[in-house]
């Protein structure tokens, strides 16, 4: 029993080796999903700050004209684009996407009336491709820059108020969905399409021929490739971990141990997927489409790159069951929401459930040649 042993931690040696000696896998295993995790966390930081590009055209010569004109210039939900003088040219921006929308004040914007008081009306004008950003603009003129611009005017006190409160839990924002994802995304990359990439190049090589003619057995080549991936998995990670806390000031609520423990049995239930189809696969043009078609799905449907929410409920029930949906789900719990191991028992069981299905098929498909 401890020779089998120690063949599993040659062979998990082996395969580390050959991969950090592999500038491909490298790459594909730790350089690209960086870029995707900073692409994303920038798209993610960049929608926490709104802003509209609009037009202001005052016709007016009025004081009150001129004061409306520099509160909207302080409001940095607008971007108020100062090369556009024009009604005319205001509205071919528009037409062409360059601005959100064009505030108008008429010439007679300001008059004042018998009462004493200043009077006008704001016209927000904006075209087809942009309407809901000018219904938007429109609410927040009424009810962030007229409501404070008239009480200037005019003191009165609404008979009805609304009261806010801030609630004292944490939330998640848009980087701490999208990290789980991307995390989910790295351990797919390293444990689908190493097996995929490899197996069949060795298969060609003739070298899981030689191998299948000693005492090797396929649990204990499996075991080993397991054990290698999770080494390499686990550098993936924490590398992302580290550059998230870095650039994108990621909150880590949870206990890194329990992330660490969850990740490596991800990796190895999904591991079982690559070492399926590379197994099976006789060369690249076989591994290749039935890797892609196992999973593009998952990408798209587990909540990789959007989350899960945002789906019609009939198909967030369908996804729920996905291999790659548990662990993402998990991940976030245990990463951002301060979960531990024991409350993600339906996270965990899911693994468990795909890890016994996927290593029966897996065992049963596999050849060395």
């Amino acid at each position: 029993m401890k020779k089998q042993f120690l063949t599993v931690l040659i062979f998990t040696k082996i395969n580390t080796k050959r991969f950090f000696r592999d500038k491909l896998a490298i790459f594909f295993g730790f350089l690209f999903p960086l870029i995707f995790l900073f692409v994303f966390g920038s798209l993610s930081n960049g929608n926490n700050n709104v802003s509209f590009n609009i037009a202001v055209i005052n016709q007016s010569s009025s004081n009150a004209s001129v004061k409306l004109v520099k509160s909207i210039d302080s409001q940095k939900v607008f971007k108020i684009n100062k090369t556009i003088t024009t009604l005319f040219r205001a509205k071919q921006a528009m037409i062409n996407s360059q601005i959100d929308a064009t505030i108008l004040l008429n010439k007679n914007f300001g008059q004042v009336l018998n009462n004493h008081l200043p009077t006008g009306t704001v016209s927000l004008l904006y075209s087809q491709n942009s309407n809901v950003a000018g219904q938007t603009i429109a609410s927040l003129m009424q009810q962030s820059i007229l409501k404070r611009f008239n009480a200037k005017y005019i003191k009165y006190s609404p008979p009805f108020t609304v009261k806010s409160q801030q609630l004292n839990d944490h939330s998640l924002t848009a980087f701490d969905y999208t990290f789980a994802g991307l995390l989910g995304f790295s351990i797919i990359g390293i444990a689908i399409f190493g097996p995929v990439n490899v197996f069949p190049e060795l298969k060609k090589q003739g070298i899981l021929r030689r191998l299948h003619t000693t005492p090797l057995k396929v649990w204990q080549y499996f075991i080993s490739t397991m054990l290698s991936q999770a080494i390499i998995g686990l550098f993936s990670v924490g590398l992302q971990f580290l550059v998230a806390v870095s650039f994108f000031h990621l909150k880590i609520n949870g206990n890194l141990v329990y992330i660490a423990i969850f990740t490596i049995f991800s990796i190895f239930m999904i591991l079982g997927l690559g070492l399926a189809i590379g197994g099976w696969a006789k060369n690249e043009r076989q591994a290749a489409p039935l890797s892609n078609i196992i999973v593009f799905p998952m990408l798209f449907l587990s909540g990789t790159f959007f989350p899960r929410f945002e789906m019609p409920i009939w198909l967030q029930k369908i996804t729920t069951y996905l291999p790659l949906t548990p662990v993402i789900d998990g991940l976030r719990l245990l990463t951002t929401e301060n979960k531990s191991l024991f409350q993600i028992g339906p996270q965990i069981g899911l693994v468990f459930a795909w890890f016994i299905i996927i290593y029966i098929v897996a065992f049963r498909v596999f050849r060395w040649e």
